[in-house]
């Protein structure tokens, strides 16, 4: 089969289109036929050597599959030849066929597409189970999202929506604002040219915001801590600017602030560290959430309350401009790669 294959860790343009073996199968899993896989700024991470998660080398990338099942493993009784299915990968989505664990998959509307399915795997149940497990937010609050035109920010403002907040949306540039508008966002800022905190202010009447959804850190995360009202919640998701901030303790203390760190591979039973017991009952429980998490944003898609956002989908070997979109910041919504393109 064709997949994209890291051989050294490091530039994206240094990946290499091999033909490679399909995976072998295992007990617990599922072999999905890939249609689109999902180009995400973890996904450059992991290339890199920068990710918490540093697969054994050569190894595929892309985590972020959707497709149809081409085979199931005995001892999974749920899935079948020839659903449609959307789910995370440990890795190997830059392939035309991935193995994926069963309990992760979820077999997905039928009028939602590949590429916009991308969507789901990792970026609306980490938006989800941030804004409802963590950050417990309730209908009528205020949410900032930062980094409104990319795909965290973009899922995080839909979600937000669909839980019933007022959603203020932070983008540089026109075109990533417009793409938050359309999504739902009641209030925009464009951080290359407005002063996030007094816009802030200004709009909720000197308040502040309940819950920041925060995928850029550095200076848009320094101008939310001046700008959240009290018992706000504050959660960083990323730092695509680059700079992890440090945070002031003083300014958490005056003002009743909870910084919230939500890791969303926990909930699908990947610890990411060496030595960690792996507890059965506590994995099947987390799954539980987020096949529970799944089932609700699946019928928020069938009313509509969610449209995945794609920004395009890419043959296998254009990689590298679609790379490219997530480095230089230009994506507005989810890009993907199409494997037998």
């Amino acid at each position: 089969m064709r997949a994209l294959v890291c051989h050294e860790y490091g530039s994206y343009e240094n990946l290499r289109i091999d033909d490679v073996p399909s995976p072998a199968m295992m007990p617990g899993h599922v072999r999905i036929g890939v249609r689109a896989a999902g180009v995400s700024f973890a996904a450059m991470l992991g290339v890199q050597g920068k990710h918490q998660n540093k697969p054994k080398l050569p190894y595929i990338p892309g985590n972020e599959v959707a497709g149809v099942v081409l085979e199931v493993a005995s001892d999974v009784p749920d899935l079948k030849v020839g659903d449609r299915v959307v789910g995370p990968a440990s890795s190997g989505g830059y392939a035309q066929e991935a193995l994926a664990p069963a309990a992760n998959i979820h077999r997905m509307p039928d009028r939602l597409e590949f590429a916009a399915a991308t969507n789901f795997p990792t970026l609306y149940p980490t938006a989800y189970g941030a804004l409802r497990w963590k950050a417990d937010m309730r209908p009528g609050e205020i949410l900032l999202v930062h980094g409104a035109g990319g795909g965290s920010g973009l899922t995080g403002v839909e979600i937000g929506k669909a839980m019933g907040a007022t959603v203020i949306a932070t983008a540089g540039g026109a075109d990533k604002l417009a793409a938050a508008k359309e999504l739902g966002a009641d209030h925009l800022i464009d951080s290359r040219k407005e002063d996030i905190r007094a816009r802030v202010l200004e709009i909720t009447g000197g308040r502040g915001v309940d819950v920041v959804y925060d995928p850029v850190g550095g200076d848009v995360w320094d101008a939310s801590l001046r700008c959240v009202a009290p018992h706000a919640r504050m959660i960083p998701m990323g730092f695509a600017s680059g700079k992890v901030p440090q945070i002031p303790a003083n300014i958490l203390l005056v003002k009743n602030v909870t910084v919230i760190g939500f890791y969303y591979g926990y909930y699908n039973g990947w610890t990411g560290r060496p030595g960690e017991v792996f507890d059965e009952a506590d994995v099947a429980r987390r799954r539980g959430m987020v096949r529970d998490a799944f089932q609700e944003m699946f019928r928020w898609f069938e009313q509509g309350k969610l449209k995945p956002p794609v920004a395009g989908i890419f043959p296998l070997d254009q990689w590298v401009p679609a790379f490219r979109l997530i480095e230089d910041r230009k994506v507005v919504g989810k890009a993907a790669l199409d494997p037998n393109a």
